[in-house]
């Protein structure tokens, strides 16, 4: 059962997405790389919280993913980093590593003006002793797990006296998760001047608890969901449990999007709904909670580069997720929890792009629907499941994924990899596609018609001067 919900306190007016960062008290050299970055204008979560995060305050900031919340509390810790001092300064928790990884690669984006500054991701999944290497060498800024932060601070390996910042990302996902002593645990071991920010989907009474316990007069601020209704087409259909899922491939081949999240409530529908689609045809992958981490992390990287059409996940391992330009999510499940049911579904629709949700409920599962009517404030229109026709086969997955047996710790660069498939191996830069560099392996999406021959060649050639090992992902 999802704990009880209050809403949170009123707390400063959110403010629009109107307001240029050259209103806020940043470095030129900051401003210089944030219109690098593309970023032009305020988003409401970081207009309405950065001007208080610089100036030290606490926040509880009510805000979904893919709302800018990472630039937000990114931009404030930067602001009240000292270089010149190798040790902790900033700490964010994360829920899961997925999350802390795209934390970390984002922060570091935005710390591009500030030199010699060291990130260290700290999740469960690898060896403790490379991380605690990393520690040694010394880091700025901290982004792990719970688990393993917990870890490393029972070791001696972690030293957070100096810590300036300590940022909390999607907090009641973590306290769904039973990471509340764990939380209470790093904030005792933390300064008790330090500054404390809480980012949060949603407004659980854990959370009015949490703060509680570890923050200093804390400002409260909720931010709408930014979902445009007007590019999300919602689609529903009455189904019962033998026909739900032979329903989900009725509605992908029926409205043929080119790639969708397929949401479930359990893992086990999730695993009968990943052999039902691949017996259909498509290119789906699973991402559920008893995954290896290995596995999770080329799930993630194979959909966000186009390698498969369709993700079947529960909604604990997808959080976090943020997918350019996902044409569908489908509801095979309907959630018991309204407010899940807006963080799905806005995972479409986003940056101007049109979205369809396709939703399926049985009538065991109409008081849940009820809960999403009262909170959306609209009726739910139905359709015959009989009205969906093939429009065609199975969607084809545009990019294959090459997996190089070497990362960021071999030195190797995303530059590296595409100077060795375009430069050396002949292909155009128009058939590569995203190159995502982790710590011991390196993914790299090319076009399927290539997807043979890349992998032969750069097998066959080298990186950095250096001989690869190199493998197709398929399954």
């Amino acid at each position: 059962m999802s704990p009880s919900r209050t809403p949170a306190p009123a707390g400063p007016p959110s403010a629009p997405a109107a307001g240029g960062f050259d209103s806020l008290n940043l470095s030129p050299e900051t401003l210089a790389n944030l219109a690098q970055l593309g970023y032009s204008t305020m988003t409401p979560v970081q207009a309405a919280t950065l001007p208080l995060a610089l100036e030290g305050i606490d926040l509880i900031a009510q805000a979904e993913t893919g709302s800018g919340k990472t630039a937000a509390f990114g931009l404030a810790l930067l602001a009240s980093l000292n270089p010149r001092f190798f040790g902790v300064q900033a700490m964010v928790l994360c829920p899961t590593r997925e999350l802390a990884d795209q934390v970390a690669q984002e922060v570091r984006r935005l710390a591009r003006a500030v030199p010699n500054l060291k990130i260290v991701t700290l999740c469960g999944g690898v060896p403790l002793r490379g991380q605690t290497a990393s520690l040694e060498h010394g880091a700025h800024i901290v982004v792990g797990t719970p688990g393993r932060i917990m870890d490393h601070l029972e070791r001696g390996h972690l030293d957070l006296k100096g810590l300036r910042t300590l940022v909390l990302d999607e907090a009641d996902r973590m306290l769904d998760m039973g990471f509340i002593d764990d939380i209470t645990t790093v904030a005792q071991q933390c300064p008790p001047d330090r500054q404390t920010l809480l980012f949060s989907a949603t407004y659980p009474d854990t959370i009015a608890e949490l703060s509680r316990k570890f923050m200093r007069a804390p400002k409260q601020i909720k931010v709408s969901a930014q979902i445009d209704a007007s590019r999300i087409r919602e689609h529903w259909y009455e189904v019962n449990d033998a026909t739900r899922l032979d329903a989900v491939v009725r509605l992908l081949l029926h409205y043929q999007p080119a790639n969708a999240i397929a949401f479930c409530n359990t893992r086990q529908q999730c695993k009968n709904l990943l052999d039902v689609l691949r017996s259909h045809g498509f290119a789906a992958l699973a991402l559920y909670g008893d995954l290896e981490q290995y596995e999770r992390d080329q799930v993630l990287v194979r959909f966000a580069n186009r390698s498969c059409t369709v993700l079947v996940a529960t909604d604990v391992a997808a959080r976090g997720l943020d997918i350019d330009k996902l044409e569908a999510v489908v509801n095979v499940d309907v959630t018991p929890d309204a407010e899940v049911h807006v963080h799905r579904i806005g995972r479409t629709g986003r940056a101007g792009e049109n979205g369809q949700v396709l939703n399926l409920a049985s009538m065991d599962e109409m008081g849940n629907v009820g809960k999403i009517e009262l909170l959306q404030g609209r009726a739910t229109a139905w359709e015959p499941l009989a009205s969906l026709k093939a429009a065609g086969p199975p969607p084809v997955a545009p990019m294959a994924t090459l997996q190089i047996m070497g990362g960021r710790k071999e030195k190797i660069r995303a530059g590296d990899v595409l100077g060795a498939l375009t430069k050396d191996a002949g292909f155009t830069r128009e058939q590569i596609g995203k190159i995502d560099v982790n710590d011991f392996s390196t993914y790299v999406a090319v076009a399927r018609s290539i997807a043979d021959e890349a992998t032969r060649r750069l097998d066959a050639g080298r990186i950095k001067g250096r001989s690869v090992k190199v493998r197709l992902l398929e399954d």
